[in-house]
């Protein structure tokens, strides 16, 4: 199944009619940490496979003809020459600085590096993708399930998964593929929401499926990459976290931190609790990310009350 439209003309709508390394775990896990006590009401969290079955994998290629190459995406010295010549450059040192640990297992809150208090970073992977907007959708790729964190205990059946493949516009001003794996009734709602961004031109800096091994990577709190399914229990309890069904999405999280109390994460992300500062890559209310996600029922941390997760939307508002 692929959805493919054009940045401009008659938008998402008309084409949709048919159909850190270290912190990405961490930052998934805190969605949700608390139950929300004025978040909107949302459908339940045990989803009903309603959306479509897609045809054969075969038939449903990624837009270049790839499949996004998650070694291209770590951080580290190699990423740095990433860049376009004469733009911003990824430092060096993204993903390497591992963070002395809190009594409660989370990293520690530091300053904002002076590199990322205005973070317009290109991606990681600067893989060639299509000048139009294209979201493809098949059964997760042999693959790309050996390098997800799913196994036989998540508490979604692999074939109600799928894979999705997306256009989006990096801070670079340039268009770039990027992919996650989401629950199979809320497809084409995720579609339609990452659309409405790539014809707002809302830059995100990196949008891959998050790697096993990330689980229990040391934190660096450097991390920005925009996800969904992580199969993972929430922080602090042993109830699963909406991400573990599909059916939440994480946006740009370094721009976007949770924040509660004395926690912050990512952990270097404090520049940007300061919401006025409304700098690109950050979601405020009733902007493009909240209308979009709001439109297909979904609920925005960023309304919490006692906590606020900016990041994070989910089908079930938690």
């Amino acid at each position: 199944m692929s959805h493919r439209h054009g940045a401009s003309a008659h938008g998402w709508a008309a084409a949709l009619r048919y159909a850190v390394l270290g912190v990405a775990a961490m930052a998934v896990a805190a969605c949700g940490l608390d139950d929300p006590a004025a978040g909107p009401t949302a459908a339940a969290s045990s989803p009903a496979a309603s959306a479509p079955t897609p045809g054969p994998a075969s038939a449903l290629r990624s837009p270049s003809g790839l499949t996004p190459d998650p070694t291209s995406a770590g951080t580290g010295a190699a990423s740095s020459s990433l860049a376009e010549p004469g733009g911003p450059q990824r430092p060096a040192w993204l993903g390497t600085r591992v963070l002395p640990r809190r009594p409660d297992g989370l990293g520690e809150v530091q300053p904002t590096p002076a590199e990322l208090v205005d973070r317009r970073l290109p991606p990681p992977d600067l893989r060639p993708a299509p000048d139009v907007f294209e979201a493809t959708i098949e059964p997760v790729p042999d693959d790309v399930l050996e390098r997800s964190t799913w196994i036989e205990d998540c508490p979604v059946a692999l074939d109600e998964l799928r894979y999705v493949t997306l256009t989006f516009w990096g801070f670079d001003d340039q268009p770039h593929l990027g992919e996650m794996i989401v629950h199979n009734s809320v497809t084409s709602d995720i579609a339609e929401v990452f659309g409405r961004l790539y014809d707002a031109h809302f830059p995100i800096e990196e949008m891959r499926v998050v790697a096993a091994h990330e689980l229990d990577a040391p934190p660096t709190g450097d991390g920005n990459n925009t996800s969904a399914f992580v199969c993972r229990p929430s922080t602090g309890g042993s109830t699963w976290s909406e991400h573990a069904y599909g059916l939440a999405v994480d946006v740009n999280p370094f721009h976007n931190p949770y924040h509660r109390g004395d926690v912050v994460i990512p952990e270097l992300a404090s520049a940007y609790l300061d919401r006025d500062r409304d700098l690109p890559g950050m979601i405020t209310a009733g902007d493009v990310v909240t209308e979009a996600f709001a439109a297909i029922g979904w609920g925005w941390g960023g309304g919490w009350n006692s906590s606020k997760d900016w990041m994070h939307f989910s089908r079930s508002g938690r």
